[in-house]
């Protein structure tokens, strides 16, 4: 298994990393740019950098299938593999299309916040045993209770149906709001993928463990060329894959409860955001030492890491992540201790 697993991640770390140089220069030569906004010299950085990480991605997926389909040395459900692949794909398309065209055109913020509810649909579609219902202070719901002129009816639906739409969505727009600093969104993804891979290997959840791999060697390789000063932007591609991929992963491996506390930071951010209506970007306002300094209404996780000091932007960045990788190993070993 520490070969096949070696395989999958390398296959998708190399894929993506070999893909940026070449996409960098192709993007610089289109004249796809993005303005750091967090330099004081406000340099236009090649965005549109998620695609590499689709590319790394589906060779690790690929990978995998391939390992099991012809040489049958791994055992996997290909109908949940591929249900989750197809939603982080469908995400990352979405990504794509909103990277290109979905501010200059007028996306409303609403919008841009239910468009990931189509992605969901291969996940919704497939049948996949999950836990049962807990209500606080009730307990588990019944499998099935009798309405009259109804009849019987599931609440497993309930999960395939709300939940996981719920999910997709929300993970997806969560990871694109604490976003905007130089290595920052791909950091606290792979750290929390990181965890799920772990996590997953450890209860032999064998679609999941492929999946957050797969994901985790193309984030890694990503963060190499978006670390400061960064040389590649990942856009929406980026923030709504990593979101989907997480609870892709949670839903097929059944880890509800650990995904839903590796994203704390970001229901912080959550209400911080909801304060400014959501009007707040992550920036600081940039200075002539280096320092960020945050605006007047703090409206993000990052805002109130500058309150703290005077950082540079790696310097939020790495207090960020520091604080993820508590939240990580807390998660991970209230998930090994319960």
């Amino acid at each position: 298994m520490l070969i096949i697993s070696a395989l999958v991640f390398l296959s998708s770390f190399f894929l993506t990393f070999a893909s940026l140089p070449f996409l960098i220069t192709r993007l610089r030569k289109r004249g796809l740019f993005g303005i750091d906004m967090n330099k004081y010299s406000k340099p236009k950085v090649p965005e549109l950098g998620g695609i590499s990480l689709v590319l790394g991605f589906s060779s690790g997926v690929m990978l995998a299938i391939f390992l099991h389909t012809y040489l049958h040395l791994i055992k996997l459900d290909l109908t949940v593999l591929l249900a989750a692949f197809s939603t982080i794909i469908l995400i990352a398309f979405i990504g794509l299309v909103d990277d290109l065209i979905g501010w200059k055109q007028g996306i409303k913020q609403w919008q841009h916040a239910l468009l990931p509810l189509f992605a969901a649909l291969p996940l919704m579609a497939v049948k996949i045993d999950n836990p049962a219902i807990h209500i606080p202070f009730i307990g588990p719901l019944p499998e099935t209770v009798f309405l009259p002129v109804f009849g019987s009816i599931s609440f497993g639906i309930i999960y395939s149906l709300i939940l996981v739409p719920i999910g997709i969505t929300g993970a997806s727009n969560a990871t694109n709001m604490l976003a905007g600093l130089n290595g920052l969104e791909a950091g606290l993804i792979s750290l929390i993928l990181a965890t799920l891979t772990a996590a997953s290997f450890i209860t032999n959840e064998m679609e999941a463990f492929i999946v957050a791999l797969a994901l985790l060697g193309a984030f890694i390789a990503f963060l190499r060329f978006n670390w400061y000063p960064a040389r590649i932007f990942g856009g929406d591609t980026l923030t709504l894959m990593g979101g989907a991929g997480i609870a892709s992963i949670v839903i097929i491996g059944d880890m509800e409860k650990l995904g839903v506390f590796l994203m704390l930071l970001y229901f912080i951010e959550l209400l911080l955001k909801a304060r400014t209506r959501f009007k707040a970007e992550s920036f600081g306002i940039p200075q002539k030492d280096g320092t960020l300094k945050a605006p007047k209404q703090i409206g993000s996780l990052t805002h109130v890491v500058m309150r703290l000091g005077r950082f540079t932007e790696k310097q939020v960045v790495s207090i960020l992540l520091a604080m993820q990788a508590i939240v990580c190993v807390i998660g991970f070993s209230m998930f090994l201790l319960f």
